[in-house]
């Protein structure tokens, strides 16, 4: 299939790389709306990370009621990448929505969530491993502390909506981390599933709400930097968006207020 890379021939084994290969099943969701422009690149990027580290992953694609071809560039590509799997939704929940229904139906040991766009290269994956390998259950991707690498940013009026998002969130809610929205994080397979299956934001602050519960039920967490490249077309909408997950916040608040 056109733009979509394969490492090698089917049946061709590579012994030394395999010794190298983790055991762990990983799982990769993907929540999607309106990204038939680039998730056939991001299909074939992640595939071809995952084939040269682990030796059992899935990738899965969660179609949040797309309006454009998402779900035919998805259905093609599952066609070369037998390790799709594919969930689709007609009607549009929300970020949040999209990624629980997600993890629920993943089998991995590990579940990576990533952006469609890949606004954080799929490689810095394994600087969360490092992590994940010294004992946390949970390895959050960070742009906003001094090793983080901005290749190119956002614009001036979203990353001001951001500082002062994440300002509101250590205000309202918790002080431990600098960036609870980059959309790259690293679970443990059974700790996502279980506070996934609590949570209930549909919305953009499903990161909040999920980091949350985890600090409650006293998961350990390590907020790590990663590249981060902005990606065009972004879905936010800026005003009702930023309002919208900023009662979000407030529910989480009074909703787990003990």
């Amino acid at each position: 299939m056109d733009n979509i890379a394969v490492n090698k021939p089917a049946g061709i084994i590579d012994l030394r790389q395999m010794s190298n290969q983790r055991n762990e099943r990983i799982s990769v969701v993907i929540p999607a709306y309106n990204e038939s422009g680039r998730i056939t690149h991001t299909l074939g990027a992640i595939n071809n990370f995952l084939e040269d580290r682990f030796r059992n992953f899935e990738i899965v694609v969660v179609n949040d009621g797309s309006s454009d071809d998402t779900a035919g560039m998805v259905l093609k590509a599952e066609e070369v990448i037998p390790s799709i799997k594919y969930v689709e939704f007609k009607e549009n929940h929300g970020k949040g929505f999209a990624i629980r229904e997600g993890v629920s139906c993943s089998k991995g040991d590990m579940i990576l969530i990533s952006d469609a766009d890949l606004s954080t290269p799929i490689e810095e994956m394994d600087k969360l491993v490092i992590s994940y390998d010294k004992g946390e259950y949970i390895v959050i991707g960070s742009r906003a502390l001094a090793e983080s690498d901005i290749v190119v940013r956002q614009p001036w009026w979203r990353e001001f909506m951001g500082k002062t998002f994440n300002r509101f969130v250590r205000l309202a809610l918790m002080k431990d981390f600098r960036d609870t929205q980059c959309g790259f994080k690293l679970f443990r397979g059974d700790v996502a599933r279980d506070l996934f299956a609590r949570g209930r934001v549909d919305g953009f602050a499903y990161d909040v709400e999920v980091l949350y519960l985890a600090k409650k039920a006293g998961y350990r967490i390590k907020e790590v930097p990663v590249k981060w490249i902005n990606a065009p077309d972004s879905k936010v909408r800026p005003v009702r968006d930023s309002l919208g997950t900023a009662m979000d916040v407030l529910r989480i608040r009074f909703r787990n207020n003990d």
